[in-house]
Parts: structure tokens; C-alpha cells; sequence
């Protein structure tokens, strides 16, 4: 027992030491992270910190103290979803010990890119298309610290079977299993536009966060989005004010 609780302790030092050299090439200043409204320790915003790491912390028990793939969708596009990606991973991040990883994988509407510091000139497509391709081409320092970026890559057609195809099923296990700090988080195409697309997604992800743009959708709305997705694996709704 005293060599299997040592292991862990062991473990768990080499994980810290890992994220502590993590390359962070450029850090976003507190006026960068303004302007991208990203949330930071310190900020003026206080209610935006305490919404999502109240957000953090319903995801933390969804998971069972396990790290997860979390899809982040939004009832309609332009809904958000990006907005409550981008903090969720931040807010993850600001705990010394965990990171994130940040997926682009809404093919129509690419936004992840304006988080990246250094050139990125493959992304998620690229991977997928290409079998020699290893996933640490594709990921990316971002300005936050602890936070990682993998783009939507080139071209970007033909979304439907690359979401559906082995690889990417592959794919999502890697990353999930390759560092046990790392949540990964997705940021998907609107469920109520391209339902086919989502529906993959959700199935291959842990659970699922559903973003409602306030006062711009239906009940109706909101009901099919949730039935598209599956009661089971919603995990919350963010009603975004943005």
C-alpha cells in the first residue's frame, strides 16, 4: 500500500513539474484578454469569474474527478459558443495543475485561431486527412496560460464524414488519455443548424454544455436542441447575455 500511495505522490509530481515547463511563447496581456473577454485573475469583471467557475465546477462533478471531452454547442449560431469555450478553458487553467486544450471543431465558423500566438499552418482537417500526421503538429500555445489550441485546419469541407470517420473517434481518445490533467474542450457548430454534425460530436464526447443566446430563441428551440443532444449527456445550459 505505502509503494502504491508513493507511486501516485510520484505521479503527481511529475504531472506538476510537466505543466510548469510548459513553453508559453507569448502571455496575453490583461488588455488582450479584455478585448478577447476572457476572464483572468484579477479581473474587474468579477461576476464573469464566479459564472464559470461555477461552470468548472458543475463539469468537475459530471466527470467524477476524471478529466473529460466536453462538446460546447449553442441552440443557434452566433449564439456564444466560442465565448463559453474560451473561459471555460481559461477558468480550468487558472489552477496550476490542470490545462486545457481548446478543439475547433465548428468547420463553418473557424474562431479559435485569434487565441493562437505563433503561426499555425495545419489544424484538425489537415490531421484528419492525413494519416502520417501526429497530433502534436497540430496543437498550439495560446495567450492564456495552461491553455492549448488546435484550429480547424485548411479545408474544411466535407465536415459530416471527417466528424463520423475512425480517426477522429481515435483522435478524441488520444488526447484524453495522453495527459490525465488535460480537459479537452470542444467548440461545435450550432446544434440548430447543422443537427447532423452536433449529433456526431455528442456522441463521442463525455457530455455536453448547451449555450442559449437570451432573448433571441424559442421554448421550441431550446426543447429540440436538448432532444438533438440527448437529455443524458447535457451537463447545463450557459444563458449567455453577450
Amino acid at each position: 500500500m505505502e509503494r502504491k500511495v508513493a507511486s501516485i505522490e510520484s505521479a503527481k509530481i511529475n504531472t506538476d513539474a510537466r505543466i510548469e515547463r510548459m513553453s508559453e511563447i507569448h502571455r496575453f496581456s490583461q488588455a488582450e484578454l479584455d478585448k478577447y473577454k476572457i476572464l483572468y485573475q484579477g479581473t474587474s469583471n468579477e461576476q464573469l469569474l464566479k459564472v464559470f467557475r461555477d461552470l468548472r465546477t458543475r463539469v468537475y462533478a459530471k466527470s467524477n474527478g476524471q478529466n473529460f471531452v466536453c462538446m460546447v454547442t449553442s441552440v443557434v449560431p452566433d449564439g456564444g459558443c466560442s465565448y463559453v469555450v474560451n473561459n471555460l478553458a481559461a477558468a480550468i487553467a487558472l489552477d496550476k495543475t490542470r490545462t486545457s486544450l481548446v478543439v475547433d471543431c465548428n468547420f463553418y465558423s473557424p474562431s479559435v485561431d485569434s487565441l493562437i500566438v505563433t503561426d499555425a499552418e495545419v489544424g484538425l482537417t489537415d490531421y484528419l486527412d492525413r494519416g502520417d500526421m501526429g497530433i502534436e503538429s497540430i496543437v498550439y500555445a495560446s495567450g492564456i496560460p495552461r491553455v492549448r489550441v488546435i484550429p480547424a485546419g485548411g479545408n474544411t469541407e466535407g465536415a459530416t464524414e471527417r466528424l463520423s470517420s475512425k480517426r477522429m473517434q481515435a483522435f478524441l481518445e488520444e488526447l484524453k488519455s495522453r495527459y490525465s490533467d488535460r480537459y479537452i474542450l470542444i467548440d461545435a457548430p450550432s446544434v440548430g443548424e447543422y443537427s447532423a454534425d452536433t449529433r456526431i460530436m455528442a456522441s463521442l464526447c463525455d457530455f455536453v454544455i448547451l449555450v442559449v443566446p437570451y432573448g433571441k430563441v424559442t421554448e421550441a428551440k431550446i426543447q429540440a436542441s436538448i432532444d438533438a443532444i440527448g437529455p443524458k449527456r447535457l451537463a447545463g445550459m450557459v444563458f449567455n447575455h453577450l
